[in-house]
């Protein structure tokens, strides 16, 4: 039983990550969140709830980015009440995720390796 539960918070998760992707698309009209992307949800174990993760595909707008996101967490949860139709809409917390620097990085950091084994 426990096991069915897990797998069904990870499909909650894809699914508010996904909405969310698109209502960013869709229904936010704001230009500093045109290379921004939610990666991931991460939701508490009641779903009351949902930290999610976004990113930036473009360092050196992020700053801006992270203040136009920041006034959109009510916004996005409006959205998903709309969206998802459960009777409990979770709350949100945004945070910034770094995967695209961290890849960059170990990406450098194996070329540098390569080119000084040559």
């Amino acid at each position: 039983m426990a096991r069915k539960q897990g797998h069904n918070r990870v499909m909650f998760e894809e699914k508010i990550k996904n909405e969310l992707n698109v209502a960013l698309r869709r229904d936010i009209s704001d230009p500093r969140l045109t290379m921004v992307s939610f990666t991931r949800v991460e939701l508490t174990q009641d779903y009351s709830q949902a930290k999610v993760y976004w990113d930036t595909f473009d360092d050196t707008k992020r700053g801006d980015a992270k203040k136009a996101i920041e006034r959109l967490s009510s916004k996005l949860r409006s959205i998903l009440a709309k969206e998802l139709k459960v009777r409990h809409t979770p709350t949100i917390q945004l945070f910034y995720d770094s995967q695209f620097e961290s890849e960059r990085s170990i990406e450098d950091l194996l070329e540098n390796d390569a080119n000084r084994e040559n």
